[in-house]
C-alpha cells in the first residue's frame, strides 16, 4: 500500500482548516462564554465575601453594641443604685435629724414642764407656808411685836445715806404736806412722836400726820406721802419673802 502524499497533505490542510474554524468560530466563543460565567461567578463570590465581611463587621458592631449598652445598662443601675442610696441615705440624716429634733423639743418641754410643776408647787407651798405663816403670826401678834418694829423702822430711817434722803425728797411732791401712818395696832403717844420727829427729818415739808389702824398688816407700819410709802410690817415681808422665791424660781 502506497502512502499519498497528496492526500495526505489535503488530510493535514482540511484538519488545520477545521481546527481554524472550530478555534474560530466554537472554542473561541465558548471560551469567550467560560470566561465570562467564570468572571460572574468570581463576581459573585466576590460580592458573597464582601456580604460576609459586611455581616461580620455588622455582627461585630452589633456585638460591640451589645457589650457597650451592657455596659450602659450596668453603669445606669450602678448610678441608680448611689442615687437612691443617697437619697435613702438623706431621709433617713433628715428622719433622724428630725426625731432628735422632736425628741429634744420633747425633753425640752417634759423638763421645762417639769420644772414648771415644781416651781408651782414650791410657789404654792411658799404661798401656803406664807398663809400658815401669817395666820401663826397674826396670832402671835401683838402691840408689843408692833412697837418692836416700829423701833426698828425708826433706826433704818437713821441708816438713810445723803444720796436716799435725797431721792426720798425729791420723789414728794412740794404739795404734798401730809403724812398717812397705817398700823395693825395704835400706836402710843411716845412712837408717835418719835416718828413725826423722824419723818420731819427725813421730809422737812411735812405739816399734818394722819394715822389709821390697818390690821391686815398683822403688825407694823406703813408711812405714805403722796406716790411716796415706806413699811415695816409682817404682811409685806411676808408677801416680799414669796416674790423673791418666785422671781427666784423664775430666773
Amino acid at each position: 500500500m502506497e502512502l499519498d502524499w497528496s492526500t495526505f497533505i489535503l488530510e493535514i490542510i482540511n484538519f488545520l482548516v477545521l481546527l481554524w474554524i472550530l478555534k474560530r468560530f466554537l472554542y473561541t466563543p465558548v471560551l469567550k462564554i467560560i470566561e465570562k460565567r467564570r468572571q460572574n461567578v468570581e463576581q459573585t463570590l466576590q460580592n458573597a465575601r464582601q456580604l460576609h465581611d459586611d455581616a461580620e463587621q455588622l455582627e461585630k458592631r452589633y456585638t460591640n453594641r451589645l457589650a457597650d449598652w451592657e455596659q450602659e445598662k450596668q453603669k445606669a443601675r450602678a448610678a441608680l443604685a448611689r442615687e437612691i442610696e443617697a437619697e435613702r441615705a438623706r431621709r433617713m440624716q433628715d428622719l433622724t435629724e428630725t426625731l432628735t429634733a422632736e425628741r429634744q423639743k420633747a425633753q425640752t418641754r417634759e423638763e421645762r414642764e417639769r420644772s414648771t410643776y415644781h416651781r408651782q408647787t414650791e410657789i404654792e407651798a411658799l404661798r401656803q407656808g406664807a398663809g400658815f405663816a401669817s395666820r401663826l403670826l397674826a396670832t402671835a401678834a401683838g402691840p408689843e411685836m408692833e412697837n418692836r418694829l416700829v423701833e426698828r423702822f425708826l433706826e433704818d430711817l437713821k441708816k438713810l445715806t445723803p444720796a436716799q434722803l435725797q431721792e426720798m425728797r425729791s420723789s414728794v411732791e412740794d404739795s404734798v404736806d401730809k403724812c398717812r401712818i397705817s398700823s395693825a395696832y395704835p400706836l402710843d403717844a411716845s412712837l408717835r412722836e418719835s416718828l413725826e420727829q423722824s419723818l420731819r427729818t427725813v421730809l422737812e415739808n411735812i405739816k399734818a400726820f394722819e394715822y389709821i389702824q390697818e390690821p391686815r398688816l398683822i403688825a407694823g407700819i406703813q408711812v405714805a406721802v403722796g406716790a411716796w410709802a415706806l413699811e415695816l410690817n409682817i404682811r409685806e415681808e411676808l408677801q416680799g419673802f414669796i416674790e423673791f422665791t418666785h422671781d427666784s424660781q423664775s430666773g
